[in-house]
């Protein structure tokens, strides 16, 4: 009740206040809206490398509701008559600059696969090397993936061709032509397959990080 002073004289009213179970549901609908704040768009941007010391493909890809977009793409390339120590530092230094520039929620590099050369084997996996330590020392996560997994996420067969995997590329990226050269189409594809493996947190927990 609440007491009125009037010209009348003095009068009383009563006033009806919200119900206990009123103010509990406002307060709940207030909190969840608090603490769920801003909603935020929810992407992740993966760097694909196919790992050699002549050439280095890359490829940046922006991976979101099963949606690729190639948002970079290219090649770090040496010379043969360079010097080989001088070569993987050129590598490393690109390597560097790539990561400074397109932040990267994560690396995915393709694991190595030699049937025959081992000259060619060693020299790849120093390559290799100096572009894991790069990742490493910009704090990105790193992934890798067998060449199966790569043919398998991409095409959905793990003993497809490479010109099957190229084409597949080019199609999930919505590209007019295969990219050039065929270490750069590799590096996207490698990327597509960690994009594929990382959607969820059982994918995650399956993925090869290094």
């Amino acid at each position: 009740r609440v007491f009125l002073r009037g010209a009348a004289g003095p009068s009383f009213c009563r006033l009806r206040l919200p119900s206990a179970r009123f103010c509990g549901i406002l307060y709940r609908i207030l909190w969840r809206s608090v603490a769920a704040g801003p909603k935020r768009e929810v992407f992740m941007r993966v760097l694909g490398i196919d790992p050699g010391y002549a050439i280095v493909g890359w490829g940046v890809v922006r991976y979101e509701r099963g949606r690729f977009t190639p948002l970079t793409f290219g090649a770090i390339t040496t010379p043969a008559g360079m010097d080989f120590s001088r070569r993987l530092e050129v590598i490393y230094d690109e390597m560097a600059v790539l990561l400074a520039q397109h932040k990267p929620d994560a690396l995915a590099v393709e694991k190595l696969y030699f049937k025959n050369n081992q000259k060619t084997a060693i020299d790849v996996a120093e390559a290799r090397g100096v572009i894991l330590l790069a990742a490493h020392k910009s704090g990105t996560p790193l992934y890798e993936y067998t060449p199966l997994q790569v043919k398998s996420a991409v095409t959905g067969y793990g003993k497809a061709e490479k010109p099957q995997v190229m084409e597949m590329t080019r199609r999930l990226l919505r590209l007019a032509e295969v990219p050039r050269p065929d270490d750069t189409a590799d590096a996207l594809a490698i990327a597509i397959c960690h994009g594929q493996s990382g959607g969820t947190a059982l994918k995650r927990s399956l993925a090869g990080r290094v």
